[in-house]
Formats: C-alpha cells, structure tokens, sequence
C-alpha cells in the first residue's frame, strides 16, 4: 500500500495511436514512440499488471485515455480489471467508435463515458484536427444520438472541450443542455512542449478569452468545471503509453522509469504533483457510481 499516495485518481494514457489529428493535443506521446515504445503501447499482460498496481496503490479512480483508447482490443479487458480491484472507471474518448454492442457489453464495469467535444461546427473541428484521420468531423446528430444512448445505458456522462483559438467565441450552450452531462470539462488550450508546441501557436489564447467562453455558458454553471493551463499543470496524475508516470508540472513531459521494472512506490517518487491544485480544480467529485 502506498505511505505517500496523495491525490486518489489516476489517468492511464494506455493507448498512442489517435483516429483523430487534434493540433492541440498535449498527449501525442510521439517522443515516447521514438524513444522507448515504437508500437505505442505495452502489450496486453503488461497494460494489465499496470492497472493491478495502480489499483493496489490506492487509486480510487482510473480514466483511460490515450490516444484513442477504443482502438485498443484489450480495453475491455482492462476495465473490468480495474472494476473487480474495486475502482470508479471511466473512459475518454472522442466518440468515433462508440458502437451499441461497446456499450451494452462494458455496462456495470465502466462507470463514466467522457466524451471530448470541442465544437459542433465542422470547419472548426477541420480546422483543429478534431476529426478522423482530420478529414471525417462528427456531426452535431451524432453527438445527440450518442449522448442519448450513453445515458440509456446508465453509464455516467461527461464532456470535454478544449477552448482555442478557433472556437473560443462559439455557443455550445444549446447542446449542452440537450446533452446533459454530470460534468462538463472545459478546458483552456494547452501548450506543451514536445507534444504540440510544433503546431499550437494558431490555437493558444489568452485568460481573458478562456473567460469570454466561460461566462457565455455561465448559466450552466451547475455542471460547468474549467480548468486554465495554471490549473491544468502539476494537478493529474498519469500514467504515459510505456507504463510510466508522468507530470506536467514545467511545461513538458517529465517521466518516471518503468512502474513494472522499478516498482510503483519508487516509479512515483519521480515525479511531481499538487494535491492542493488537484482540490481546487474540483478534482475530487462524488464519482462512485451505484
């Protein structure tokens, strides 16, 4: 058990390869590839233990992300891992490949969807990359219809949208409230160096900005959660492709060795987070799901 375990979710980028091309993306993991991983990812035993240890570490919550998590054929296999270990499960996806039979088969092991919508416009999501293979954008029916059935199979919704440069004067507030999610995530775009800061310039924006798109959508207030880049940084703790732990505390990706070769309590002492900053994000919410 862990003596140092602070901050009690954990986010397991298991997944680098991406359907989707969003410029923004702080989580390309692209130097991981090169360097350590060719295949962007560990194969389907090790991304098992990993979610072994992480829940015997203490970890009430995982979220898996990626990547496009869904186009991992263990995904599955992982979730119900994490579930019989007793953790709150959630998955973050843009959505794409969200089939019926996903949802009716993972129902009762995977607690929360996420779904990452930043725009219902498609020349703003052409324009970000937020598209699959950047040429295919969701369209607005599609969010609807998937919203519906993510709630009519009783997982819990989330949404995520990453505020930039090309949307940051756009109302979402419409769908949102036909959505209806628990939580809705906005974040403010993210440069970070070595993932995106190659293709980001266009997108970043200011404080003032991010604070436009927020009080346009103030009345939902209840769900809304923003996090700005200061909030963003230092306050999650995640786990990269490769089985590491990483923070991104400096601006960067500073990883710790491998969890599986050095163990789990030494793989954490290398790396750097913010309980506090993780508290007044809104980090810890009432996330078990009966």
């Amino acid at each position: 058990m862990n003596t140092k375990q602070l901050i009690p979710s954990v986010n397991f980028h298991l997944w680098e390869p991406c359907n989707m091309r969003c410029k923004f993306c702080f989580a390309t993991f692209q130097d991981v590839k090169q360097s350590v991983l060719p295949k962007g990812h560990l194969p389907k035993e090790q991304a098992l233990e990993v979610v072994s240890q992480l829940a015997a570490f203490g970890f009430e919550k995982i979220t898996f992300a990626g990547g496009e998590p869904t186009l991992c054929p263990w995904l599955p296999e992982l979730i119900t891992k994490a579930k019989e270990a007793g953790m709150t499960t959630m998955l973050v996806t843009n959505g794409s490949r969200l089939s019926d039979y996903f949802l009716r088969t993972n129902k009762g092991k995977l607690d929360w969807i996420a779904l990452s919508i930043d725009s219902l416009n498609s020349t703003t999501n052409l324009l970000t990359g937020r598209a699959v293979v950047g040429l295919r954008p969701l369209q607005l029916s599609y969010y609807k219809e998937l919203s519906d059935k993510i709630k009519f199979f009783g997982y819990g919704l989330k949404i995520n949208t990453v505020v930039s440069r090309v949307n940051f004067t756009e109302d979402m507030n419409q769908f949102i409230r036909y959505a209806n999610p628990i939580r809705w995530k906005v974040f403010q775009v993210l440069p970070m160096i070595g993932q995106n800061d190659d293709r980001i310039n266009d997108l970043i924006i200011t404080v003032l900005d991010f604070r436009t798109f927020l009080d346009r959508h103030s009345e939902l207030k209840d769900i809304l959660v923003p996090e700005s880049n200061e909030q963003i940084k230092g306050s999650y703790v995640m786990v990269d492709p490769a089985g590491r732990f990483f923070d991104n505390s400096t601006g960067t990706h500073n990883y710790s060795q491998p969890i599986l070769e050095v163990g789990i309590k030494a793989a954490f002492s290398e790396v750097n987070y913010n309980l506090e900053k993780f508290i007044e994000r809104g980090g810890k919410y009432d996330w078990v799901r009966v």
